[in-house]
């Protein structure tokens, strides 16, 4: 889970560039917080497409099985946890409806979403907000 949110946040470090070079050399070294987020967060929902039909692919055509095997491990953890007979049905219960879920491909899509559009979200607000920049660089403001 580490090396997976770090690959992600080294791909949407990719966002700082490409909104400086925006501003840089296509706006004059200007740009506001909302069009540099625009830009930042058009990236992320790109990038994070690109991740939900790669994954798509990838659990269709070579690991359809996927959900049985992290459904079982899930059930491993709770067992391990030391839940009481209650609350270890309940998680079952619950693991199965994900499984459940995860039987359609839109639900597919969007659980495949959701995991690295929050990252993506977070890197889009800190770099509008550290690459925006109201006058050029340089320019003197005379009173």
């Amino acid at each position: 889970m580490v090396m997976g949110y770090s690959a992600m946040l080294l791909a949407f470090s990719l966002i700082f560039p490409a909104v400086k070079n925006y501003r840089d050399k296509y706006n004059g070294g200007v740009i506001t917080f909302g069009k540099a987020f625009q830009l930042a967060i058009y990236i992320t929902l790109i990038t994070c497409g690109v991740y939900v039909v790669v994954w798509l692919i990838e659990y269709y055509c070579f690991i359809p099985d996927f959900m049985d095997h992290y459904a079982a491990h899930m059930i491993r953890q709770a067992q391990n946890s030391h839940y009481n007979a209650a609350q270890m049905a309940e998680k079952v219960k619950e693991i199965n409806k994900m499984k459940d879920l995860y039987k359609s491909p839109l639900m597919v899509a969007l659980f495949t979403f959701m995991e690295p559009f929050p990252p993506g979200l977070i890197v889009s607000l800190i770099a509008a907000a550290v690459l925006m920049r109201k006058k050029p660089k340089g320019e003197v403001v005379v009173a």
